[in-house]
């Protein structure tokens, strides 16, 4: 769905688990495996991830599409952001959660902090 290379996997013969899998995604190596659970544990088996991959590219709709034709589901629908990108996120079906997104404004930091007072003045909830 993200368009990722593998250059590599390494297969326990039984029961066929990924141990140790490379992935090359926008020119970075990404490295990943099943779950271990006294080695490392899935988002699902802890009830969810603190952590977001982010994910630049060149058409975050089109990317979003893909992702949830993969089996991703949709958390935020793609949308123009005040700090200038074309963002959205999913969450994959091991329940890792990507931001795909795209910039569209250069917009500065002071800029930035303006658009966020802005947003948040009058918010009742915390971002």
């Amino acid at each position: 769905a993200f368009d990722a290379k593998e250059l590599y996997r390494l297969i326990e013969p039984e029961p066929g688990k990924v141990g140790h899998a490379e992935l090359l995604l926008n020119g970075s190596i990404k490295m990943l495996a099943d779950e271990y659970p006294s080695f490392n544990k899935t988002p699902q088996t802890l009830g969810g991830t603190p952590v977001k991959f982010t994910l630049m590219v060149d058409d975050v709709d089109a990317s979003v599409a893909r992702a949830s034709d993969a089996g991703a589901t949709v958390i935020r629908p793609p949308n123009d952001e005040f700090h200038g990108h074309r963002s959205a996120s999913v969450r994959d079906p091991f329940g890792h959660e990507w931001m795909l997104q795209k910039e569209i404004e250069k917009v500065a930091p002071e800029e930035m902090q303006r658009r966020w007072n802005e947003m948040v003045k009058g918010s009742q909830t915390t971002i």
